[in-house]
């Protein structure tokens, strides 16, 4: 498990906005059949680096979800759209949400279901 120290930024909170974050386009992920979508974030208060995964869950437009963590800048160059939902699911916590989800956010820890 990567252990994610809490440093009391906003980025921290579920709630968080994505105008908070500068965000770059990492890639696609095919692997898993979803098309997820995988980008980099990096907060423009404290500059951590988060990765950003998103998808859709069925075929239906209320379906989305999307799940970020924190990044250190030793393991970002590692990351691809292939490997990130694995480093997401080693992480201590991510943060998670989508219109599946009923567009609210929390905190999760641990396997990612696809479905």
């Amino acid at each position: 498990m990567i252990k994610i120290h809490k440093l009391g930024c906003a980025c921290e909170k579920p709630t968080s906005s994505y105008t908070e974050f500068r965000t770059s386009a990492l890639g696609v992920d095919q692997t898993h059949g979803k098309d997820a979508g995988v980008s980099i974030q990096q907060c423009k208060l404290c500059q951590r680096i988060w990765i950003y995964y998103a998808f859709h869950a069925a075929l239906t437009s209320e379906s989305g979800k999307w799940y970020k963590g924190i990044v250190s800048k030793k393991d970002r160059p590692q990351i691809t759209p292939e490997n990130a939902l694995e480093y997401l699911e080693n992480l201590e916590w991510y943060v998670y949400g989508g219109e599946i989800f009923g567009n609210t956010t929390a905190f999760g820890a641990g396997k990612i279901s696809l479905d």
